[in-house]
């Protein structure tokens, strides 16, 4: 697969309906999807919808032998737990380190950490939570070039 640029445009509004105040929100379970840089989530919360300050938060699916292309969280970390599939990091200064995971391990990636995530099955979607330390995490994330460095 060709390296893809990162598209805002595939980046939909398509917040799910929010419940509940004073201080307790809620989103129901849904099947409502956006798709961003290969991957497909379901809505979670985040400062458009839930007015959260520090946090968002929802699921990811990355489709059989899909790719979310090399990308950079800049200033803010991120954490995962993969549910379902397995998927390899490269990461690091021109993307040279390679580290894999697979149902049940838990993953933290530092802010301004270059990475590129590959599911490893042609056959098996990779499904995991993902938090954010950002409510604006969408306009935080970069594109980033493996050959830049």
């Amino acid at each position: 697969m060709p390296n893809e640029p990162i598209s805002s445009t595939e980046v939909a509004d398509d917040l799910a309906e929010v419940e509940g105040g004073d201080g307790i929100l809620t989103i129901r379970s849904h099947e409502n999807c956006r798709g961003w840089n290969g991957i497909r989530y379901k809505t979670g919360m985040s400062a458009k919808n839930v007015g959260s300050e520090h946090l968002s938060m929802n699921v990811a699916t990355i489709p059989p032998g899909g790719v979310a292309y090399a990308h950079v969280h800049v200033g803010f970390e991120l954490m995962l737990y993969i549910m379902h599939g397995r998927v390899r990091h490269e990461y690091g200064a021109g993307l040279k380190k390679i580290l894999e995971n697979g149902p049940g391990d838990f993953i933290i990636i530092k802010p301004d950490v270059p990475h590129e995530v590959f599911n490893i099955s042609d056959t098996e979607p990779v499904v995991a939570v993902v938090a954010r330390a950002a409510a604006d995490e969408w306009q935080r994330i970069v594109p980033y070039d493996r050959n830049s460095e």
